[in-house]
């Protein structure tokens, strides 16, 4: 219990920077970056589900777990790229690159701690 209350309590701050760093200077193209941050996860959690081993006739080798961490660091890295490049074209203040970069890093953290921290691991006895 104390580790979901604490999981959401940083998942508040970190909307809640992403918020203010739209709020703050008039400009919400800095929201997209919670959007990142929150698809982020996806492909690695759709492999793991339509998964089977080694040994089932359907497994398809190590190439769909690769391609989705490759495509889920690609996506990571957009959320960071994403406004530093807004910030260097002056679409956005750098105050507020700053602060979507930090809400975006608590989201995604946020998600993997709570991902990490209650993953079902089978038992061989099960």
């Amino acid at each position: 219990l104390v580790a979901v209350i604490l999981l959401s309590f940083v998942l508040a701050v970190g909307f809640l920077l992403i918020i203010l760093s739209c709020a703050l200077w008039a400009n919400w193209l800095p929201l997209l970056v919670a959007l990142t941050f929150v698809l982020a996860p996806l492909p690695n959690a759709l492999s793991a589900s339509c998964g089977g081993d080694e040994f089932s006739a359907d497994y398809d080798g190590p190439g769909r777990g690769d391609l989705a961490r490759f495509i889920t660091s690609t996506i990571v890295v957009t959320g960071f790229a994403f406004p530093l490049i807004l910030a260097h074209a002056d679409v956005i203040r750098p105050g507020a690159c700053a602060m979507s970069i930090i809400g975006g890093g608590l989201v995604y953290g946020t998600i993997l701690a709570y991902s990490a921290a209650f993953r079902q691991e089978d038992s061989e006895y099960d």
